[in-house]
Formats: structure tokens, C-alpha cells, sequence
């Protein structure tokens, strides 16, 4: 017998996942209600788990669920579990060390001279090795994720105090951090030197915040301050903020593809709005790739800001083609094997009113399998469509991601094996374009990708790595990386 189960996950199988999400707050006393507020706001970051740890002054407090914050961190868990007037938190989509409760975020242990949390969105592309270092050395690690090295590397750093410590332990992981950490006297923030994932400031009546985005002080009626920069790392105490540069300084090389993806629209990330950005892509795209038609659909939610600007440049009318169904989760039990035929449909459906004897253009934020595209495309077709014309709104992803996002291997991904007409042949459009690399970069205000030395990590587009990837020789993704240390 089938569910809704094996067919969400052969559905999300076919999109790029949310990497991860941190937050926390130093100096309130509801200080666990407001970082589980603040991890609602971060949802989209990943949906596979999350974990709270609070200070109340006298001990820590550890919470952790799989599932989603508002079915597990209910207000009485939090009130009876999270006393403290500072707290972390972190809300999880798996992409190294695979899932289970021993993987959960924040991580905390016991060290030296008191407790230690620390929470992580990016990727360590250097996690395996260091861990074999450490191990031989006697190390035990209780998790798989990567994230556990750097707890590990505090705890076995020769520095004298708690800052030297962790500066100590960043400076030997590379790859893509966002870090958040606390003790019982401080809270750290820390973005890694080339500034790949983001992390926030924020003021609440007096209350230092960190978090990813912007949208999760919104949420709690916080106040923006600043990005931390590339390198920068924040020590906030009873005394105030302090701000140090750890690294060699760099040329940045923030994720592009948050812009096209994973970040809220109503978030503000490196001083750019992600739906203004978004709407300038959809611009950018009609101009490179128009199209004689007579409606522009998004295919929901992701490509909805696209599309609004690919149908304002062009003058073809947006209408809602395609009806999105935000109630299918993961409880859902099939009627029958006749699932296997629903699809798509269960989170999508057409329309038909709008789109019957239509020339439709779909605007989409990527294609990664091909196969959902595949089934919308049919889907529209099914409505009475005259034509299908397909436009995505960032280049072909041909190069799988290290840096916190989980990615299909690389052969899996259509753009690797497959030319743009090979691509629209595949999915039955009548015409495929995809915006370019310097329409990408015109999108978020610059004038072009500079060759040699890039704006941003755009690696899932150009195969162009910005850091050293000392763990997957033999691997073309962080999914083939963990299955050889499981087997290894």
C-alpha cells in the first residue's frame, strides 16, 4: 500500500532543502519563548527538527523534537522546560550526519569550566578530517553531524579563556558557518570568513538577538541593527557587545542562491530585499528570454516574486494558474495505491478556468531532477493549455552544493547531462529558458559576475568552489560524503 508519504518525498527529492536555522537571544527573561517565536519565522530553513537550550543562572536546559516547531514546542513545554533569560536555538534540515534525535542542534556538553551550546547553519567541508585527527586523540563523538567538531575543538583547545577557545576552533574548520553559541556568562556569534550564510543582529528592548534573517525579528517586533560581516565574531554580555575579526580578511562570497530561494521574501539579507531582488529577476528573465504569450503562472510558492516581475517587464498578465495546497504533511495516509498516479496534485493543482486554451508561461526558481517540472508542465497541459513555455528564474544548476544545502549528486541534476533543448524535451515544454549568470548578478545589483574573482558563491551554477573541499575527494555531494563515512 502507497502513502502521501513515498510520494512528498519522491517530491521533495526534486527540489534543492533549506539548510538550517539559528537564533538566540541574551538578556530576557522569556527568553525560550522568544527564540521558539523566532524559530517559527525560521521554518523554511528546515522542517526535520529543532532543539532550544536556555540558562536560567543556575543551570542549562536542553529541548529537542523532530517535527516541526509549532506540533513540538508547545507553551507549556517551554514555560515548564526553557526558564532563563538567554537562549539558542536551531531548527534542522539534515545535510551532513543524516537524521535522528543524537543529531539535533543546538549541541551542548559539560566542558571544563562550565556548559557549552553551539548551533550551526553551513556546512564544515573539512569536518571528517579533523574529526579522525581528533578521535586518534581520543576524542568520542556522540553525533554524526559535522557540527559537533567545533564543540570538540573548544573543549580541546590550549587557550586560556572561553574566546580564545572558540577563535582557536573556528580557525581550524573551513567551509560555510553561521554560528551561535553560548555559556553561562555570554552569547557568540559568528559568520566564517568568506560570509556564505547569513547571520543577523538585533535589539529587543535592551536584549541582544541573533539570528538568520531578518524575518524572525520581525516576528518578535525586534529591531534590524546590522549583518554581522564576513569574519566578524560577536561576544554579548551582561556588559555589552564586543566585536573581533579572527580571521585573514577576504573577499566575500555570500550564497546567491538565498536570493532565488532559500531566504523569506520579506527578509533583508546583505542590505538587498529578497522580493525586491526576486521581482528584478523575473524582470531580467523576460528581457533575456521573452516569449509570445498570453498569461504568466508561478509555480507556488517559490517562484511567485519571479513571476510578478517577469509579467510586469513584459506586459503579459500574472494570474494564479497554478493553486498550491499548504495542508498535505506528513501524516497523511493514502486511500489506496491509487496515490501513485495523484503526483504532484497533492500539493499543486490547475487552475483551469485561468489557464484553458492558454498560451502559459511557468516561472520557476530552479530545476534540479526535472521530474516535478515534468509533472506541472504535464498537469497545465491536462488544464487545456495551448502552450507551455517554461522560465527559470536562475541559471542551470549543474554543480551539487557543500556549503549547508542538500543537493542531489551531481549526476542527478538534469542541467549536468543534459543541454537546455535536451532539458525542454525532457519535460515537454514548447520553449525552456533560464536566466543567465550576469542576469543573476544584474538582478541583485551588480553589473556582471567578475570572472576571476566572483561576488558570491554561485558554485551550484559554474562548478567555481570557494573554499578548499578537503573531505569529498570521491564524492560529488554532502549526501555521497555521509554515506561513505557511514559505511567507511
Amino acid at each position: 500500500m502507497a502513502d502521501a508519504n513515498d510520494v512528498l518525498s519522491a517530491e521533495a527529492d526534486d527540489h534543492f532543502h533549506d539548510e538550517c536555522g539559528v537564533f538566540g537571544i541574551f538578556g530576557r527573561q522569556d527568553a525560550g519563548a522568544i527564540v521558539t517565536l523566532g524559530l517559527h519565522a525560521l521554518q523554511h530553513r528546515g522542517q526535520e527538527a529543532a532543539g532550544i537550550v536556555s540558562y536560567d543562572g543556575t543551570q542549562f536546559h536542553v529541548e529537542r523534537h523532530v517535527g516541526l516547531i509549532g506540533d513540538t514546542f508547545t507553551k507549556q513545554a517551554v514555560q515548564d522546560r526553557l526558564p532563563g533569560s538567554r537562549a539558542i536555538g536551531h531548527t534542522r534540515y539534515a545535510t551532513t550526519g543524516g537524521a535522528g534525535m543524537r543529531n539535533i542542534q543546538p549541541f551542548f556538553a559539560e566542558l571544563a569550566d562550565g556548559g557549552f551550546a553551539v548551533a550551526h547553519n553551513g556546512n564544515l567541508t573539512n569536518a571528517m578530517t579533523v574529526q579522525r585527527t581528533l578521535q586518534k586523540q581520543g576524542a568520542i563523538f556522540s553525533s554524526t553531524s559535522d557540527t559537533e567538531t567545533i564543540l570538540h575543538l573548544v573543549a580541546t583547545s590550549k587557550e586560556r579563556d572561553l574566546n580564545s577557545r572558540f577563535i582557536d576552533a573556528v580557525r581550524q574548520v573551513e567551509g560555510a558557518f553561521s554560528l551561535v553559541a553560548m555559556t553561562a556568562k555570554k552569547m557568540i556569534g559568528c559568520r566564517d570568513p568568506l560570509g556564505i550564510r547569513p547571520l543577523v543582529l538585533g535589539d529587543l528592548d535592551g536584549a541582544w538577538i541573533l539570528a538568520s534573517e531578518t524575518c524572525a525579528l520581525d516576528i518578535i517586533g525586534a529591531r534590524f541593527v546590522r549583518d554581522l560581516k564576513p569574519g566578524e565574531m560577536v561576544i554579548i554580555t551582561s556588559k555589552g557587545i564586543e566585536s573581533v575579526f579572527p580571521f585573514e580578511p577576504v573577499k566575500s562570497r555570500f550564497c546567491i542562491f538565498e536570493y532565488v530561494y532559500f531566504a523569506r521574501p520579506d527578509s533583508s539579507v546583505e542590505g538587498r530585499n529578497v522580493y525586491d531582488v526576486r521581482k528584478r529577476i523575473g524582470m531580467e528573465l523576460s528581457n533575456e528570454s521573452p516569449v509570445d504569450a498570453d498569461i504568466v503562472v508561478p509555480v507556488p510558492d517559490s517562484g511567485v516574486p519571479a513571476a510578478i516581475g517577469f509579467s510586469q517587464e513584459s506586459g503579459i498578465p500574472f494570474e494564479l494558474g497554478i493553486i498550491r495546497n499548504h495542508y498535505v504533511g506528513r501524516t497523511f495516509i493514502s486511500p489506496g495505491d491509487s496515490i501513485r498516479h495523484m503526483g504532484v496534485r497533492l500539493k499543486h493543482n490547475a487552475n483551469r478556468r485561468m489557464i484553458e486554451g492558454k498560451r502559459v508561461v511557468l516561472v520557476d526558481d530552479s530545476i534540479v531532477r526535472g521530474t516535478t517540472s515534468q509533472k506541472i508542465v504535464q498537469m497545465v497541459r491536462d488544464a487545456g493549455a495551448r502552450e507551455v513555455h517554461m522560465r527559470i528564474a536562475s541559471p542551470p544548476t549543474r554543480a551539487s552544493c557543500f556549503y549547508g544545502v542538500d543537493t542531489p549528486e551531481k549526476a542527478k541534476l538534469l542541467a549536468s547531462r543534459m543541454s537546455v533543448d535536451e532539458m525542454a524535451d525532457f519535460i515537454r515544454v514548447d520553449s525552456l529558458g533560464f536566466l543567465s549568470i550576469d542576469g543573476l548578478y544584474r538582478a541583485v545589483g551588480e553589473a556582471s559576475r567578475n570572472g576571476e574573482q566572483p561576488q558570491f558563491c554561485d558554485a551550484c551554477f559554474t562548478g567555481e568552489y570557494p573554499t578548499r573541499l578537503a573531505d569529498f575527494d570521491g564524492a560529488d555531494n554532502v549526501r555521497t560524503l555521509s554515506l561513505l563515512a557511514n559505511n567507511g
